[in-house]
């Protein structure tokens, strides 16, 4: 129970950092779970992948498939929206912290 309870905390986190990155530049699903790996986070593909998807739906991300190697990778980058829900995510969680620290 403790973990599912944490996973949902966690996977909010998660899409405050896809956003972060994504706003400094685009972005692939690959790189984006060892970058969490370097946080201390495990996300599986099966994970990850749907939760870059429901950002693209939900208009955060915006997706440009690339020829790479021979196969396609997608790249996300923030979209407008993103830019917003990022900017107001950062300042309440910097007043959440602050708070609980």
């Amino acid at each position: 129970m403790k973990d599912s309870i944490l996973r949902k905390f966690f996977l909010g986190f998660i899409q405050i950092h896809i956003l972060h990155h994504a706003k400094k530049e685009p972005l692939y699903g690959a790189w984006m779970i060892k970058e969490l790996e370097r946080h201390g986070y495990d996300m599986s593909p099966g994970t990850l992948y749907p939760l870059l998807h429901s950002m693209e739906e939900k208009g955060l991300l915006e997706r440009k498939d690339l020829l790479v190697s021979g196969k396609i990778r997608k790249y996300y980058s923030i979209t407008p929206l993103g830019e917003d829900v990022l900017a107001e995510a950062k300042e309440k969680a910097y007043e959440l912290f602050k708070e609980i620290k």
